[in-house]
């Protein structure tokens, strides 16, 4: 989704609109709230809502929803943070404070669920920024966006790390009712040093655990996906059983380890935050990503052993459930679909 395939609407725009997403933006209203200080938000209503994901990402599902861009989580490693440069937008402290909200989301789906071309496919939600970060407490879209996917049967899944998503857990259970519904909450670890730098936005891991036991309680099972585990700082023996043992302690259904990686955008930014708190480990992880943007086979694999050794241990075991153990590929820098546009599904 580009800046000029967005529709316009009523309000009014900062002057500076212009000058920061170029001539032919289209933005609702852009502004700042004392309620959420450091936040601009950026209304803007989009053509289309369903995202075909790419085939290379290897996803078992095909189709994503996204109603936000950018993410207060600010979690240093995000790899979304490259989506934000399509936007001629930072992707450092840019995406954390620069929220793009497609307000019309929920009635955009409706629409686009109700036709006689969409076949009901899986719709992932939160595999690119979080669904369920702090702009949903002001905008409250996935109540809509839930309430469609229920009244279609439309089977999705959410991961998030928002403790936001109890507010909908009636919603959930209708759905639930009705259609296949995948829930899984991302806990990489349990370390609270480390959580408050990496993962500054967000709740802490114990509440994003919470909500795995609150789900449970109500019938909904609940998997973790544990990442990312961060070498050198997240991926000792002792830290790996703490978090499993914990996430088992919490009724997670199961339980599936995803190394960090670091694509660009989240590479650069990640590498100075690590020059910042952990200055002796930038070598070494300069040699272990030097191929890329995954660390290498041996360690993804012996990270994956181990935690399933331990999910194994604690008597849960890894994800069924139409979750990604990779995270897909950001939104490409091409137009969402506009409407009208025939959805073909292979």
């Amino acid at each position: 989704m580009r800046w000029e395939n967005l529709t316009a609407d009523s309000g009014h725009s900062r002057a500076d609109d212009t000058a920061l997403f170029g001539a032919e933006a289209v933005v609702t209203r852009t502004f700042d709230t004392p309620e959420f200080s450091g936040i601009t938000f950026h209304e803007i209503r989009a053509r289309s809502i369903i995202n075909r994901v790419p085939a290379v990402s290897r996803m078992s599902f095909q189709w994503t929803v996204n109603p936000y861009r950018g993410c207060s989580h600010a979690c240093v490693y995000c790899f979304a943070r490259k989506t934000h440069s399509y936007l001629d937008l930072d992707t450092g402290l840019g995406f954390d404070s620069q929220i793009v909200v497609k307000t019309n989301a929920a009635e955009l789906l409706r629409r686009q669920l109700g036709s006689h071309r969409w076949q009901g496919d899986h719709i992932a939600m939160g595999t690119n920024v979080d669904c369920y970060q702090r702009a949903e407490g002001r905008y409250r879209l996935m109540p809509g966006i839930i309430g469609a996917l229920r009244d279609h049967a439309n089977p999705f899944s959410i991961l998030t790390k928002g403790t936001l998503i109890l507010r909908d857990l009636d919603l959930l259970k209708q759905a639930h009712a009705v259609t296949d519904v995948g829930i899984s909450v991302s806990v990489g670890f349990i370390d609270p040093e480390l959580w408050r730098t990496v993962e500054p936005g967000t709740p802490a891991p114990e509440r994003r655990l919470e909500v795995v036991r609150t789900l449970a309680e109500h019938g909904i099972g609940c998997g973790v996906l544990m990442a990312p585990v961060i070498p050198f700082l997240s991926d000792a023996p002792d830290q790996l059983r703490a978090t499993v043992r914990a996430i088992a302690a919490a009724g997670a259904t199961s339980v599936t380890p995803l190394v960090l990686h670091l694509r660009p955008g989240a590479r650069e930014w990640f590498m100075a935050w690590l020059g910042r708190h952990h200055p002796h480990l930038v070598r070494r992880y300069e040699r272990l990503y030097a191929d890329g943007s995954y660390a290498p086979k041996w360690y993804q694999r012996r990270i994956t052993r181990q935690v399933h050794e331990l999910a194994r241990e604690y008597g849960i075991g890894p994800a069924d459930a139409p979750m990604p153990r990779r995270m897909p590929e950001p939104e490409p820098p091409t137009p969402d679909l506009p409407e009208g546009t025939q959805l073909t599904l292979i």
